[in-house]
């Protein structure tokens, strides 16, 4: 990749923002996205073009997403906003985005997912537990985003499906603190650190691993009741507890895919040391 290279990072939050100024400094052009018009100084101060973009259908007539997409890499990096409605809206979003995206100069995306697409099988999960069929899941928006730009020959889609998400202002303590009768006290974490999701994604860029699915989590897998007790007492805040359960649901994330085909190996392999 040379620097000619011009990648839009559709979402600067709290992964979007450092990642595109990772890509800064790495010599690319960068393009990048906020629906909050007091961000826009911060990313010209990082060196990235900053856009006021807002996929929903009644503000697209008048923001600039047309003149966004005219980049070879676009990484997109909006969740879902499952609580509100579902994620009907956002899978709506998603196909006004792949209309415009059919005429722009994307050649390559990269869609920003989620470990959440995997059911609780109680076992080692790999990418090869999801198969792309129309019975799969109906209900699932991630997924059906995610099939979405793979089905695409315009263009080559690859996915990272992130495990939880932690680093700077996501402190794991804070998420259970002083709750109590907890359920899957003994089920495992997935979770990620912010340095590790903002390398991979731009090792995947810097190598043109394009045409893949990958999960992305830490290599430990701490017990829920282990992990988040210890995350609270960090803060100084209350200890969550966790009931005794005769069953557990969960899943094990596994990574290795992503680790052989990047040579990868995680900078915060231990969840216990995050924080």
């Amino acid at each position: 990749m040379g620097d000619k290279q011009v990648i839009s990072v559709l979402g600067c939050g709290w992964l979007g923002l450092p990642l595109a100024s990772q890509l800064v400094k790495s010599g690319y052009t960068v393009k990048g996205s906020t629906t909050s018009p007091e961000k826009l100084d911060l990313l010209k101060e990082k060196g990235i073009q900053p856009y006021l973009l807002n996929l929903n259908a009644e503000h697209l007539q008048t923001n600039s997403l047309p003149d966004f997409l005219e980049a070879d890499v676009l990484v997109l990096n909006i969740p879902p906003k499952l609580r509100s409605d579902g994620g009907k809206g956002y899978l709506q979003q998603m196909r006004t985005l792949i209309k415009l995206l059919i005429n722009s100069t994307v050649s390559r995306v990269l869609f920003v997912s989620s470990t959440s697409v995997y059911q609780d099988l109680n076992r080692i999960v790999t990418e090869e537990d999801i198969t792309f069929t129309d019975e799969l899941e109906p209900d699932n928006m991630l997924l059906q985003a995610e099939r979405l730009f793979l089905d695409r020959e315009e263009w080559v889609t690859t996915i990272v499906r992130f495990g939880g998400l932690i680093g700077g202002e996501r402190h794991p303590g804070k998420f259970l603190a002083g709750k109590k009768h907890l359920p899957n006290g003994d089920a495992p974490i997935n979770m990620i650190h912010q340095d590790d999701c903002i390398a991979i994604l731009h090792r995947i860029i810097e190598q043109d691993k394009w045409g893949n699915v990958y999960n992305a989590c830490a290599d430990g897998h701490p017990l829920r009741k282990d992990f988040f007790p210890v995350a609270a007492e960090r803060l100084g805040l209350t200890p969550p507890e966790f009931d005794d359960m005769q069953e557990t649901h969960f899943k094990l994330i596994k990574s290795q895919k992503l680790k052989d085909d990047l040579s990868y190996v995680f900078l915060h392999p231990d969840p216990m040391l995050f924080f």
